[in-house]
């Protein structure tokens, strides 16, 4: 799991202070480059990988035109070159001890709401959010502002996330999406949805990049 080593550090100082509270704090996602994250978008938008509402049941590519496939993408999967998880900041994370050993998370709203698996942990969590003691990490996703679905489980750390996500722009990303080297010079392929995204960029990166 790459990371900066501050965020590691706040990290395991908020999951010794967990396991205090009787929770045991795991990551289940952490860092994914551009290749990874443009691997998943495009897989969802062939139909390859599942795309869910809110509730996890799967929709069906047939029953939704190109525009609204593509919101419901977004509401759970970032944009290559969007996502908070290229940073080393930002973190998926469940609680071990609510769950048997076979038990594989699914970072579904459903297990963090109240009667979830996960939902005391949460409660905890937010409670030290809340009171600006969480060891510098907050939720970015903690409602809806009508973009990205609120995510529960996932967690960013603050103190250097925020200088990220200042530097996103649209003047960089579409390039990528179009398929050009990025600034070391490598190159990636052009992103499946690419026409769409570029007769609408503006108004998609405000409302699932901005927005949040």
């Amino acid at each position: 799991m790459w990371a900066h080593q501050s965020a590691v550090n706040a990290l395991t100082a908020l999951s010794r202070r967990a396991a205090i509270a009787g929770f045991d704090l795991r990551v289940a996602s952490a860092f994914r480059s551009y290749g990874r994250q443009s691997d998943i978008v495009n897989a969802k938008w062939l139909g390859h990988r599942p795309v869910v509402d809110e509730e996890g049941v799967g929709l069906h590519r047939a029953a939704l035109s190109d525009t609204d496939w593509l919101a419901a993408i977004l509401r759970f999967s970032a944009l290559p070159g969007t996502s908070r998880h290229h940073w080393g900041t930002d973190f998926d994370i469940w609680d071990r001890s609510a769950v048997t050993d076979d038990y594989t998370p699914q970072l579904l709203t459903s297990e963090y709401q109240p009667c979830g698996v996960f939902a005391e942990m949460r409660a905890w969590l937010d409670a030290q959010i809340s009171a600006d003691n969480a060891e510098g990490f907050y939720k970015p996703y903690d409602v809806d502002r009508g973009g990205v679905a609120p995510e529960p489980w996932h967690i960013s750390y603050r103190p250097l996330a925020q200088g990220y996500f200042r530097q996103l722009s649209l003047s960089q990303c579409l390039p990528l999406w179009l398929g050009h080297a990025d600034p070391s010079g490598q190159c990636h392929a052009p992103l499946q949805m690419v026409s769409l995204l570029e007769a609408d960029a503006e108004a998609i990166f405000k409302r699932y990049v901005l927005m949040t």
